[in-house]
């Protein structure tokens, strides 16, 4: 039988780090290709409703949304109020609001238009009908409303 000698401590290689860029450029790719940003900040409280039939938006980039609910800011009152993208509106404003929506889409996607409206739960009745007033005066008369499902 034989010795085995060892002739002297043998290093273990280093990692190769030279592929790490490009994972780390794959992952960052990755995220910003599945995240959607948020289009507008709400200025308006809503805590939706809870509804007991709920059906989900197919195609979210075709949808308006109109936020309706007290103000979150405490100086701007405790009434219910319209929000159109990123500011107050009145109800005068929501043409305007639809005939742009529909400029900005294709004309082919005009047709599949919808309108959203988040309400706040608290939000009186009187100014949903009129909102819808000024959606159907337009020709907006895809609506859909937002609610959360009821879980029993």
């Amino acid at each position: 039988m034989g010795k085995f000698v060892k002739k002297g401590k043998k290093e273990v290689p280093a990692i190769s780090t030279s592929s790490m860029p490009d994972i780390v450029f794959m992952l960052i790719f990755f995220f910003m290709i599945t995240t959607t940003m948020r289009q507008s900040d709400p200025l308006v409280k809503t805590s939706v409703p809870s509804a007991s039939q709920v059906e989900k938006l197919e195609k979210k980039s075709l949808v308006s949304y109109i936020f309706i609910g007290p103000p979150k800011n405490a100086k701007l009152g405790t009434e219910s109020r319209i929000q159109l993208n990123d500011s107050f509106a009145t109800l005068d404003d929501i043409p305007n609001f639809i005939f742009a929506e529909r400029d900005s889409r294709d004309e082919v996607d005009r047709k599949f238009l919808t309108t959203s409206i988040k309400a706040d739960k608290t939000v009186k009745m009187g100014i949903i009908n009129d909102v819808k007033q000024q959606l159907r005066e337009v020709g907006a008369f895809k609506i859909s409303y937002s609610s959360r499902k009821d879980v029993d």
